[in-house]
């Protein structure tokens, strides 16, 4: 089976106002030094704009989470298994997100008119209007979306090429594909070592303060784990599957409050990590 039966690639995009502009006028009069530049914020009252920042970095770490390099900047590989969760809570996150845009944009007017007053108030004129784009334009720079492309195959190649052009072609491919599938399941068994030997440093030394909402994160990822291992890695879902039955089928409070589990689990989490080394060589 090729790899484009098992994933496909994607491209989250993302455009949108940062609200903030390099004055070098006002760098030249403060800085009489030249040691370094002035970065005006262009509208100092309005929370909307940092809500919407929050927003649009929660939804680019949610989409690296549920998706693996590909080795082409911009470009990630989602398993078809992960598809419909992942585009499912996409799609509701992107809808908050358009309203948090709406939102912005509706205050926008006045956030402006706060930003000429509270800019031109203090030693310096820092008010410029040509710094705010007018709401038609303004609206046209935010923009996200998903855009999804099919892994390459050999036979997508049209193109009248020489025999041998043709053949270093595949050739080049096949290995651009093989190095990517590769270096995409190393970061599913890095992600899962990871976790585990967060277990293991945290509840090692019973004075490490043990936070329930980290490990709630690690059961999630440890369940995400099973729909990213793309090539049906047999041994991954081995480790995956120990370490679910082992570190993260536990309550938070008993790991807390309870010495005996909390040493054994430690232990358990050392086991795992010695048998992962094995499988991962140095990547461990």
């Amino acid at each position: 089976m090729h790899l484009s039966d098992k994933a496909l690639l994607v491209h989250l995009g993302v455009s949108q106002w940062t609200a903030r502009k390099l004055d070098r006028k006002a760098a030249a009069i403060i800085s009489t030094k030249n040691v370094g530049n002035f970065n005006k914020t262009l509208l100092p009252t309005c929370n909307n704009i940092g809500d919407l920042h929050r927003e649009t970095a929660f939804i680019r770490k949610d989409f690296y989470h549920n998706t693996l390099p590909w080795g082409i900047e911009g470009t990630f590989i989602l398993p078809s298994a992960n598809y419909l969760a992942f585009t499912t809570d996409y799609r509701k996150k992107k809808a908050a997100w358009d309203d948090k845009v709406e939102t912005f944009i509706g205050g926008y007017p006045q956030a402006k008119l706060d930003a000429e007053r509270i800019l031109n108030s203090g030693q310096y004129d820092l008010y410029n209007p040509a710094d705010y784009p007018v709401v038609s334009d303004l609206k046209r720079k935010f923009k996200m979306d998903l855009t999804f492309l099919p892994v390459p195959t050999i036979g997508d190649f049209r193109v009248e090429l020489a025999d041998g052009e043709i053949d270093q072609i595949t050739a080049d491919l096949e290995e651009r594909i093989a190095e990517s599938s590769k270096i995409a399941m190393q970061d599913v068994w890095q992600r899962l070592y990871d976790k585990v030997e967060w277990i293991a440093d945290r509840l090692g030394d019973p004075n490490n303060v043990f936070h329930a909402a980290t490990y709630e994160d690690a059961q999630d990822l440890c369940k995400l784990l099973s729909r990213l291992n793309f090539t049906d890695d047999a041994d991954l879902e081995a480790m995956r599957s120990k370490a679910e039955q082992k570190l993260f089928k536990l309550h938070p409070e008993a790991i807390k409050n309870d010495p005996d589990v909390r040493r054994d689990t430690a232990k358990d989490a050392e086991a795992i990590m010695k048998q992962m080394a094995g499988f991962m060589g140095d990547g461990a």
